[in-house]
């Protein structure tokens, strides 16, 4: 909720506007868990809100660290399927699922968070566990930010005053192009200096190539940056992992991610997931260095996290630093990142998984 739909609450129970400021306070700025730490709210009134509102609409039922402490993904229950989705055959398979994961990730100096912006995912990438388990529904602005203040929680009582959320990326569960409306408002928040006072620039968002999405968000007000998971340069072999190439193949993409360009003057990045024997050779990356010759962007080269699919594996680390030497050598600036969180399923989908499996 924005402070003033919390002002709007809080008047509705017959108390004033002012208070609903101070709660929206304590919930973004202090990140409080809690109606209790609200210490300058009427012990009355805190009582009263703990028995008829949640701080945040998403609660973190399972938790798992890396063994360096760098890397920490939780498993996010969500409020009751309601409305329609509450009805028919898939229902009971809707609440099964009814649960999001969100990645925080620490380096020197910075800490980020991958949420996820739907229950689920349609689009069906074929090593992606997430895309194997199905749609279930869109995510609320406040389950997006829900995710994002659980970890500022996390970073300041590990770090204290110095730590922090620094950056956003919508790469988790879902298609955020598939939920552009609830997405921007989620950003909206994140941005706003009252509520989680993150600079535009420290958000990114991801699509695997949804056209009207990538030109849309050229049109809005806030010059958030733009990802792009491509994994192939090629439509044949795109389309093999990524279904939804048949609806937008990759010529499309890129004439949207070029008028993307020239209207934002921002770079776009490229996500390139390596799968071994399949897009990894050198060949590929010529194919890629092709594709993107001219354009102002960036490559992410990152070795497939196993979980996904068993048909599926890793690519060395000699392959992918041999594309990396490829692309860079073409003049495409290219980065291999980091590979985290594989003793706790931090890959898309994959803790989700085991725990409802691990529940069966």
């Amino acid at each position: 909720m924005t402070p003033e739909q919390i002002a709007e609450a809080m008047v509705a129970i017959g108390e004033p506007a002012f208070r609903g400021r101070q709660i929206a306070h304590w919930i973004y700025p202090k990140h409080a868990a809690a109606f209790a730490e609200m210490s300058d709210l009427p012990a009355e009134l805190r009582t009263r809100l703990a028995e008829s509102f949640a701080v945040s609409p998403v609660t973190a039922v399972h938790i798992e660290s890396s063994d360096d402490e760098r890397t920490e993904k939780a498993l996010f229950s969500l409020g009751p399927i309601a409305g329609r989705l509450a009805e028919g055959p898939l229902a009971e398979r809707r609440a099964r699922f009814n649960t999001v994961e969100a990645v925080y990730m620490e380096y020197p100096g910075r800490g980020t968070v991958c949420v996820s912006s739907q229950a689920g995912c349609a689009m069906g990438c074929v090593f992606c566990a997430t895309g194997q388990a199905g749609y279930i529904r869109d995510l609320e602005p406040g389950e997006i930010v829900g995710q994002a203040l659980h970890f500022a929680r996390v970073a300041r009582e590990r770090r204290g005053p110095d730590g922090r959320v620094t950056n956003i990326v919508f790469m988790g569960q879902g298609e955020p192009m598939m939920n552009f409306d609830r997405v921007w408002g989620s950003i909206e928040l994140l941005h706003r200096s009252d509520c989680f006072g993150l600079g535009a620039r420290h958000i990114t968002v991801s699509t695997v190539g949804i056209v009207p999405g990538i030109r849309r968000l050229a049109t809005m007000p806030l010059p958030v940056n733009l990802a792009v998971s491509l994994h192939a340069a090629d439509d044949a072999l795109r389309g093999s992992l990524v279904p939804v190439n048949r609806r937008f193949p990759i010529g499309e993409i890129m004439s949207a991610c070029r008028d993307y360009i020239a209207a934002t003057r921002r770079r776009v990045s490229f996500e390139y997931t390596c799968i071994d024997g399949v897009n990894d050779r050198d060949s590929d990356a010529e194919s890629l260095a092709r594709l993107l010759r001219g354009m102002l962007c960036h490559v992410n080269l990152i070795a497939l996290n196993p979980g996904g699919s068993p048909a599926f594996a890793p690519s060395s680390r000699e392959r992918v630093r041999s594309m990396a030497s490829v692309l860079n050598a073409r003049g495409v600036t290219t980065t291999i990142r980091d590979t985290r969180g594989q003793s706790i399923s931090a890959a898309c989908g994959q803790l989700r998984a085991r725990v409802l499996a691990d529940a069966s």
